[in-house]
């Protein structure tokens, strides 16, 4: 993994965090609302597992191909500093993109907004320092 290319995966992150960051600002929060946020997450979700993997490999790492591992990796070594949280996120994507049903949604939404969203900005910090 060169620089650049990790570069380039983090400001496409950092885009997405932005539009994560839109949403959750909303103030008159409702259905629409829930499921923008749900859909932010799950493309914030996925280029933070595939910034994850691009930072261990730039920093020499093995090439770990699957988020559950990428995660695990990046608590051992420093990158996140909460695996039980990123691992939560792989199973609140999967019932965001598989199911849904109203009650799931607004429970996933407060996850977002007052536990996930703080891990996904630290990320940014963690991955700025180690370039």
């Amino acid at each position: 993994m060169t620089e650049e290319r990790l570069r380039e995966k983090l400001n496409n992150y950092e885009k997405a965090l932005l539009r994560l960051e839109e949403a959750l600002k909303e103030i008159n929060v409702n259905q629409y609302v829930y499921d923008s946020v749900i859909k932010r997450f799950e493309f914030t979700y996925e280029l933070a597992w595939k910034l994850m993997k691009a930072f261990i490999e730039y920093k020499g790492g093995n090439d770990i191909k699957f988020p559950r591992d990428i995660f695990k990796e990046a608590f051992a070594t420093g990158i996140v500093e909460d695996g039980e949280v990123w691992l939560s996120m792989i199973k609140d994507r999967n019932l965001s993109s598989h199911t849904y049903n109203q009650e799931g949604a607004i429970e996933i939404y407060n996850r977002i907004k007052n536990l996930y969203w703080q891990h996904f900005k630290n990320l940014v910090k963690t991955i700025k320092g180690g370039i």
